[in-house]
């Protein structure tokens, strides 16, 4: 699911044994566009300390709920590496943190985190071993120290100039986060300090060239009458798949999901139980309970009816969203 980061500030993020925070921004890398962390403020518990989560500890989260579940217990928290969140937090201090959990390094591998695409790491129960294996092998290696990178934080580059090929475009004034992946997809680019009437736009990460973290600068080499003409984004309405296919068709671009990635899906949690429901092309639903398939049924006679009632690709496909949540919580009451 594509949300806005921004939607994320403040939510509450529960440990397995209670409440540790609330979330205050995050930090991602300046080349994959990877979320690596979020910052948590801690409030009073333990001395009013930012601390850093990282979303291998964080269960996927449930679109209809703000608080944020993750796989640590509150005295793992309390215990971890401290943070200055006033600077760039280094690699040295990402190696400490990792190691002390016993997360693997997202910069030794090829894919997004490392050996896969996505977080997903373990379980709880190898969590604990996992970790002292790793911190035991930090105090056998004496290698020199990495190189110094820096992640960037979401808060410190909203508010960028946008530069395309021909000029000024506006600001960053958002992130469009994939919260499976945990990769910031897109920037919402508010236009209307450079276009009047303007209006927000989207501009994918793999189209931005480059950014200037001293200017305060992004560059792009869309140009300003392509950006003007892109796709209308409504921020009001979720970002589905055939709006994001509408934006990299328009402008010749092809898109970061597999050829054969194009069913509409829907994960919800009711209770304790999760539920997946997959809309395919042919109409069909399935609903999965976890991994099990529990029933499948046709939406043929319902989708040319919703379509009729509703105005571009966006708008029909939140409305068949929200139809499949509604399918989810049925299903839900009477099993």
């Amino acid at each position: 699911m594509l949300r806005n980061i921004e939607n994320l500030y403040g939510c509450p993020v529960a440990a397995l044994d209670g409440e540790i925070g609330t979330v205050d921004q995050a930090y991602f890398d300046d080349e994959a566009w990877g979320v690596r962390y979020l910052v948590v403020n801690t409030g009073s518990w333990v001395g009013k300390r930012q601390v850093l989560i990282s979303p291998h500890s964080i269960e996927h989260p449930d679109s209809g709920s703000c608080t944020l579940q993750v796989n640590l217990t509150r005295q793992q928290v309390r215990d971890s590496p401290d943070v200055d969140t006033d600077r760039p937090v280094s690699r040295q201090h990402e190696i400490r943190y990792l190691d002390y959990y016993g997360y693997p390094r997202y910069w030794n591998g090829a894919y997004l985190w490392g050996m896969g695409d996505d977080p997903t790491f373990g379980s709880r129960a190898s969590a604990a071993p996992i970790a002292l294996e790793a911190r035991a092998r930090r105090d056998r290696e004496e290698d020199s120290p990495p190189t110094d990178f820096h992640l960037r934080s979401t808060k410190a580059v909203t508010g960028y100039h946008i530069v395309a090929a021909d000029g000024s475009i506006g600001h960053v004034s958002g992130f469009m986060l994939d919260d499976v992946a945990w990769v910031i997809r897109y920037l919402t680019v508010d236009t209307r300090n450079w276009w009047p009437g303007g209006r927000e736009v989207l501009v994918a990460t793999p189209w931005i060239n480059a950014v200037d973290w001293i200017g305060s600068t992004v560059s792009t080499r869309l140009t300003r009458e392509a950006i003007k003409n892109s796709p209308l984004y409504d921020a009001s309405v979720p970002l589905g798949r055939s709006h994001e296919a509408a934006l990299h068709e328009h402008y010749g671009k092809d898109g970061y999901w597999s050829s054969d990635d194009s069913d509409m899906q829907v994960v919800q949690r009711v209770g304790s139980r999760e539920f997946t429901a997959t809309l395919k092309l042919d109409a069909t639903v399935v609903l999965k309970e976890g991994s099990k398939e529990v029933t499948h049924f046709t939406l043929n006679s319902a989708i040319p009816a919703l379509a009729e009632n509703h105005d571009g690709p966006a708008i029909l496909e939140s409305t068949i969203a929200q139809l499949m949540c509604a399918l989810i919580l049925g299903y839900a009451r009477v099993t």
